[in-house]
This record gives C-alpha cells, sequence and structure tokens, in this order.
C-alpha cells in the first residue's frame, strides 16, 4: 500500500510540472521561460493589452554577455528539448524576416536585446499589430511560442535571421 501511495504522489507531481507556466491577469499574460537546448536561461515576460496596444517585456537571466534574439514563433509548443517543437517564426502575413518598424518584417520578429555582463537582459516593445485572443489570425499571439535565441539576429538570413539556438521557450497560452 505503501509503495503504491509514493508512486500516485510521483504521478500528481509528474503530470502537474507539465501544466503550462503562464498566469492571466485580464488581458495580461505572464510566462515563464523555461530553459531547452540544455541552457540555463530562464526568466519571465508580460503581455498587456490596453487600448488597442500590446506592451510585450522580457526579462531574462542566464544568458551569455552579449546580443541575443526574441522572437514569437507559430506554436504554443515547447515539448522538445531544442524547442524545434515551437515551429518556425510566426509569419501570418507572408512577409521577408527583417527587423522591426524598419521595412518589411514577421509578426513575430520581436528584435534584439542587450544580456549584460551577469547575464541579465530585459527588452521591451508596445504595439498595435498584436492582440490577445482577438481572434484576427493575423493579430493574435494567443496559441503562439516565445523563443529567446543563443545570438543576435542579422535581420537579413531567411527566414530565420540567422540567431542560433533555442535557448528558452514559453507558449503563450491563457
Amino acid at each position: 500500500m505503501k509503495s503504491v501511495l509514493i508512486y500516485l504522489g510521483a504521478l500528481f507531481v509528474a503530470v502537474n510540472s507539465c501544466k503550462p507556466s503562464t498566469k492571466t491577469i485580464g488581458n495580461e499574460l505572464k510566462l515563464i521561460l523555461e530553459p531547452k537546448s540544455k541552457s540555463k536561461v530562464s526568466g519571465y515576460a508580460t503581455f498587456k493589452e490596453k487600448n488597442g496596444k500590446v506592451t510585450f517585456e522580457a526579462h531574462i537571466s542566464g544568458l551569455t554577455p552579449g546580443t541575443h534574439a526574441i522572437h514569437i514563433h507559430e506554436k504554443a509548443d515547447c515539448s522538445s528539448v531544442d524547442a524545434a517543437s515551437a515551429g518556425g517564426h510566426w509569419n501570418p502575413t507572408f512577409k521577408n524576416h527583417g527587423k522591426w518598424g524598419s521595412g518589411e518584417c514577421h509578426k513575430g520578429d520581436i528584435g534584439n536585446f542587450e544580456a549584460d555582463k551577469n547575464g541579465f537582459g530585459t527588452i521591451t516593445l508596445e504595439t498595435d499589430e498584436w492582440c490577445i485572443g482577438c481572434g484576427d489570425q493575423t493579430k493574435d499571439i494567443l496559441g503562439k511560442g516565445l523563443i529567446v535565441h543563443q545570438n543576435a539576429d542579422d535581420f537579413v538570413t531567411q527566414p530565420t535571421g540567422n540567431a542560433g539556438g533555442r535557448m528558452a521557450c514559453s507558449a503563450i497560452i491563457r
């Protein structure tokens, strides 16, 4: 009987550890970034919608000092070890990869941010090109994945920006 209870307890912990790591408060999502590709990268990101604009903010640690890219990817699936399960960049309008606010780009091309000497970095973006749960397939970020990359986005290489490995991932879900 004791071994059955231990097994059930372990099963409960295993099942509950697979829950999505998203917290919803009104029209705000708070995501927990989980390490991928054997990295130690972690952190959190928030998406807040107000008056037709979404503000994105991320706080990330465990990075190598320098420039890193962050993108929204096609799928809310971080199940693979390297986060390849999240698919490619979210590109519902079929544009070329590029730099946000400077010509053509994917809706998921958030851009680059700097990690300091301690491996900590932040990035903020505000846009009316996204919504949270509005149902417009060209704007709705729900059901997508957020990926932190190993390197900087060069804003040129198609379709990825040559940003390197996927170091952290979170599903963008309620």
